[in-house]
Order: structure tokens, then sequence, then C-alpha cells
């Protein structure tokens, strides 16, 4: 009776609103794991086709993309065919709506979950990131293979050293996504509306930003008086798609130094505020969600 008892886990109250335990995330590395395993195998499980939607989906959009921008309203892609040039704007931008459509829900479809055991709730934005990267795995693999196809035929898009700035983008892409959706998904919590206001701004992201188009399409251009080359870039995914172009393609322009790291520290920001709100919004979700 007298033995001293040795807790295994200590919960406290997270006094400080911008703080993050990685420590208490790596412990509960495990059950990030098994959150990504749900992820990947929920998404397709009861399907006839499962995994292989990975790839139908950028082929049936890669498609649509050919007969409307390209063939009806005739949209140049820098002398690169129009198959290779959309599925390597798709890849990256399908990588990024993914996370930020998932991360977005995280308090509300995973409320009852919450409500019942503890673990630190920046678990599940982080696994859906993770389960999230063997979509974009599959789908880069048909990129690398159609890219292969044209370079044997003789097209004259070819690597550069920008390619090698491939790790650093994907994280990049991650981190926004990650940044957005755990704001996002700390204010649905209250308002519900946001969440189909959400999904209408990332529809029309997609087309701020050089998937169906080449960014040189919009130099010179004014609109309502503003500079619409200058006010693309500003969009932080901008740079991170026309470097991946770039790299893999050779077409366009590299977007420049000063703007990647404009992403860069955009991204950390954007983590930095999405963890304050995302600690806030955990202390009293349940009473609102």
């Amino acid at each position: 009776m007298n033995e001293t008892q040795e807790w295994t886990t200590i919960i406290k109250p997270k006094d400080k609103l911008w703080s993050v335990d990685f420590k208490e995330l790596w412990h509960y590395r495990d059950l990030t794991s098994l959150f990504v395993k749900r992820d990947i195998i929920t998404q397709y499980k009861q399907t006839a086709l499962g995994p292989l939607w990975f790839i139908i989906q950028p082929v049936m959009t890669v498609l649509m993309y050919m007969v409307v921008f390209g063939g009806i309203a005739g949209i140049g892609t820098d002398g690169i065919p129009q198959p290779l040039f959309y599925l390597t704007g798709t890849c990256m931008w399908q990588y990024f709506s993914d996370c930020l459509n998932k991360t977005s829900n995280t308090f509300v479809n995973n409320s009852g979950l919450f409500g019942k055991v503890y673990f630190p709730r920046l678990v599940v934005p982080v696994a859906n990131v993770i389960s999230n990267l063997l979509r974009f795995g599959i789908q880069l693999s048909l990129f690398l293979i159609v890219y292969l196809i044209y370079s044997i035929i003789g097209c004259p898009a070819h690597v550069n050293m920008y390619v090698l700035l491939f790790p650093l983008l994907v994280v990049m892409m991650a981190g926004l996504a990650l940044g957005f959706g755990i704001i996002i998904s700390s204010l649905t919590t209250k308002y519900r509306d946001l969440q189909i206001l959400f999904s209408f701004i990332v529809h029309l992201w997609m087309y701020a930003t050089p998937i169906v188009y080449p960014l040189s399409l919009v130099k010179g251009k004014m609109v309502a008086g503003m500079n619409m080359y200058n006010i693309m870039r500003l969009n932080p995914v901008t740079p991170v798609i026309e470097t991946f172009k770039y790299g893999f393609l050779g077409a366009g322009e590299f977007i420049g130094w000063g703007w990647m790291a404009y992403s860069f520290f955009f991204m950390v920001a954007l983590i930095g505020v999405g963890i304050v709100v995302f600690n806030k919004t955990q202390k009293s979700f349940m009473d609102t969600v």
C-alpha cells in the first residue's frame, strides 16, 4: 500500500499557445502510423478499382484540361506537350489540395474520438499530410513515366539543377497545407458554414495558381490597374509550382530565390499562427463542435 506509483503519462494544461511538445508527438508516433493506415485503407476500401483511382483521377483531369484549356480556350503551354504540362501542375496541386481539405476538417470529423480519449490533437493533421504522400508518390510515378515517354520521342522538356529542390518543394507544400488547414479547422468548430466557403475558395485558388497555364502568360497584363504577374507571385503556392515545373520541364523561367524565400517564410509564419489558433481552440472545442 505504501509503494510509490509512477505515472507513464502526465496530462497538463498547455499554458503557452505557441508551444508544441515535439517529444510528446514523437511518443505517439505509433498512433500517427495507425491514422496514416486508416486514411489510406478506408478511402478506397469498398471500391472496385481501389488505388487505381489514384491514377484514373489525374488522367481524367488532364484530359479535361486538354479539351477545355488547350483545345477550346487555346491556352499555350510554353512549348511543352499538353499532357506533360498539365500533369506536372496537377501532381503538386492535388497533393496540396488533398492535404488542405482533410486537415481543414480535423476537429469536426474527429470530434467523437477527441471527446473520449487524450492524445496530441496535432497527430491527426500530421497523419493526413503523411498519408497523402502515398497518393502523391503514385501520381508522381505516373508523371515520370509520361515524362520518360516524351523524352524518348524527342520532347523539348529537360531537367535542370533546380530539380534538386524537389524535396524542399514537397515540404513547403505540406507545410502550407498544414498551416492553412489547422487554421480553417479551428474556425469551423464554431462557424460550420466556413466549410462550404472554404471548399469553394480552394477551387478558385487553383485558377489563381499557374496549373493550367504558364505564369509567363500573365506577364504585362493589367486588371483594374494591377499587374497580374506581381499579384500572382504573392500567392505562396505559385513559387513552389513554378519551381517544380521549371526544374523538371526546363520551360518558362525560375521565379527567383527571393520569391522562394517568401514562400518558405510565409509557410513558417503560417504554421506558427496555425499552432496558436489550434492550441487555443482545442481547449474548448468540445463545447462548440
